[in-house]
């Protein structure tokens, strides 16, 4: 009997514990625990596939990533060695460029110089000639007042062609 004279029956942790009881003998005796098992064993199992899949697609992913950045290192050479190579093109122009123009202001300074050559000797050719014209003229002046007639007027014609062919 239960304290306070009831009967045990009336106990509410009598009937607590029988159901606990019956609960877990109908579970053994249905083999429920083998069903809980296999559905946790089940379940391990699927979170195991899980992890096993996650390791694989991460270590997927790193070597993506691994990939990705050698290639993006190799294409940083690439642009480097082309920006290198178009600045010594570059720099190849300029000194052939520079080198055409020295060219060209040398060929002009001597075309110029050879202009002014000419032109001074034309100026010079042009000078003596109008020298010499003057001095024919001169001499042609003072030589028929000093020398007239026949003897003087042959003379003369005599040395002005002896003049214009040593002066030419």
């Amino acid at each position: 009997m239960a304290s306070g004279g009831e009967p045990f029956y009336m106990d509410p942790t009598f009937w607590v514990a029988g159901s606990f009881a019956a609960f877990v003998g109908i579970g053994l005796w249905q083999r429920v625990h083998k069903n809980i098992a296999a559905m946790l064993d089940a379940r391990a199992e699927a979170i195991s596939k899980q992890l096993t899949e996650a390791r694989s697609l991460r270590e997927e992913a790193e070597k993506s990533l691994s990939d990705a950045q050698a290639r993006q290192r190799e294409t940083q050479r690439e642009a480097d060695n082309i920006v290198a190579q178009a600045k010594e093109d570059a720099d190849l122009m300029v000194a052939a460029t520079k080198e055409q123009i020295a060219s060209l202001i040398e060929r002009r300074t001597k075309a110029a110089e050879d202009k002014i050559a000419q032109a001074e000797a034309h100026a010079l050719k042009q000078v003596r000639a109008a020298a010499v014209d003057v001095a024919v003229s001169a001499a042609e002046s003072v030589l028929s007042d000093k020398l007239k007639g026949r003897d003087g007027s042959a003379l003369i014609t005599k040395s002005i062609g002896d003049v214009e062919g040593k002066l030419h």
